[in-house]
Formats: structure tokens, sequence, C-alpha cells
């Protein structure tokens, strides 16, 4: 008989992080704040949450975040000013982002790492299971992984991470997982992880992307988790010591992810990102896609 575990109700969205790669457009505005196409992208990883059912939202932040606060607060002169001129359309898209969710902040004092960014929500959280997402990934809303990932934990119990095949020369810039087949194609058991191995170390190419669906155990783990990889507190280390014993927060399973993932941590792939979703929209795929067939024929 299938175990009925507890509905899971908030997401974590650590947000603390400096942004370097950015660096100069993140001195002042967090990158979190950086625009893709016309929302930033902390925004897309709100309404995913909210998608799913998780209406409950806490930020980790650190100094200079103010602007995510303002964003998902209501900016009542703006409003007033667009309602004044009649634009209905853009009030809208500037009131949608305080209409999300009920999103709460919590600061990372010192940076710390993942696993101590997900460390910080321990109070908010509670004993139970609770997602966490992270800003740099952004999954196409057609393609919905957390959701699938929720109905995985909901089944299973314990922790669930999503997983995605890399290219094994790619396998060094992500936390990486041993796995065993399960009865379902997109669903693995993780049976060790480790953080960012050598390519001929790694137990496969199966590479750790920014969702994760945790059981409040991983909190009493992370207490006790030393600095590793970095001099951080790695939330990878936490989740092999979760996997290791099953009895204390139950298994660790993967979803194997083969849809539409927007990856905005790297300078190139976040322009990649950009032409990827404005082709896209129906407002500017079709004048952009002229464009930019017209501007490569050119340019090769």
């Amino acid at each position: 008989m299938t175990q009925s575990h507890p509905r899971i109700s908030k997401a974590v969205i650590p947000a603390a992080g400096l942004g370097t790669r950015f660096l100069p457009a993140t001195k002042a505005t967090p990158k979190e704040m950086l625009p893709v196409v016309d929302k930033p992208a902390i925004q897309y990883v709100v309404e995913e949450a909210v998608s799913a059912g998780l209406g409950d939202v806490l930020m980790v932040t650190g100094r200079n975040k103010r602007p995510l606060e303002d964003h998902f607060d209501r900016n009542y002169e703006l409003e007033s000013a667009l309602q004044k001129k009649g634009d209905a359309s853009r009030l809208a898209k500037v009131q949608e982002s305080s209409d999300l969710a009920m999103i709460h902040y919590v600061r990372q004092g010192d940076p710390k790492g993942l696993g101590h960014a997900v460390l910080c929500a321990a109070p908010h959280v509670g004993d139970e299971p609770f997602a966490v997402l992270l800003g740099d990934d952004l999954i196409d809303p057609r393609d919905p992984l957390l959701q699938r990932m929720i109905d995985v934990q909901e089944q299973h119990g314990g922790s669930v991470i999503a997983l995605m095949e890399v290219a094994p020369e790619q396998i060094h810039l992500y936390g990486c997982a041993a796995v065993e087949a399960t009865g379902d194609d997109d669903v693995v058991k993780v049976s060790g992880l480790v953080e960012k191995p050598e390519p001929a170390d790694a137990p496969s190419n199966y590479a750790i992307i920014g969702r994760y669906v945790l059981d409040p155990h991983v909190f009493d783990i992370l207490r006790k988790t030393e600095p590793g990889r970095g001099g951080e507190i790695q939330l990878t280390d936490a989740l092999q010591q979760l996997a290791e014993d099953e009895k204390v927060g139950g298994p660790v399973h993967g979803v194997v992810f083969k849809g539409r993932r927007y990856d905005t941590g790297d300078r190139g792939d976040y322009l990649r990102a950009i032409v990827r979703l404005a082709c896209e929209r129906e407002d500017l795929g079709p004048d952009f896609r002229t464009w930019l067939r017209s501007y490569v024929a050119e340019e090769m």
C-alpha cells in the first residue's frame, strides 16, 4: 500500500549570494533582480513555487538585498500613476508580483554556503517537509518538475532531489549522485552524493540541479555538518548522510528531469536563456526571431 506523507506547503529560496560572476552589474543590484526579458529572475522562481501549490515562501537574503522585498511589495505611487494614465496592462503586471504569495524574509548573516542558508529556514519551516528552489535554475512552467518531486516525496517520504544528465566533462560543475533504478522511469533511488567531483571520480553523469524537496531531519544534520568543499557548509554533504541512513529522515530519491531548464547562473547561459524565452513569447517572438535570423545570417 502506498504510504501517505504530510503535504508540503512551504518553499525556501536562498537568495543571499553576492553574484560575483555578474559584476559590476551586481555591485548594487541583487543578481536575483537581473531581468530575464521583462521580469526579474526571482519572480520566475516564486511563480514556479506557487504553481506547485506552495503559497508560503521564505527568502533567505543577505545585505544589499532590499530590492527583493521592494519588488514583491506594493508600490502605491507607481500603481497610482499607472491608474491615472489608464495603463491597465502595466498596472496588472506591477500588482502581480505583490499578489503572488505570502513571502517572508530572513537574513543569512554570514555567507557560509547553501547548507547554512537552508538551515536559516529551520525556525520558519518547523517539522514539515519543504521545497528549496535555487534562483539560478529557471524551469519552464510547461515542465512541472517541482510538482512531480512533491508527488514522489508524498509517495516515498524522505527527500527528493532534481537530477539531470550532463556530459561527463561537465559533471565537475555540479553535485553528483550515485543512483539505483526504481519502478518509475523518471525516478531513481539515491545511494550516494558527492559535490563537484572530477570526471574520473564521478559515480554517474547525473547532476543535481537547483530543486529539492527535503525532510525536516536535514536541519539536525546541517547543525552538525562541518564546512566542506570551498570552506562552506554543503547541502550535498547533509543529503549524503540521509542517503546513507534511511532510519533518520527516510530515503533520498531523485527525479530525472528531461524538460526545459534555463541556467541564469553563468553569463553566457543567462544570455541564451533570455534569447530562448524571448523567442517563445507571443508578443515578442515573431519580430525577434525574424531579426535574430537576419543578424545571424549577416554575421555568419
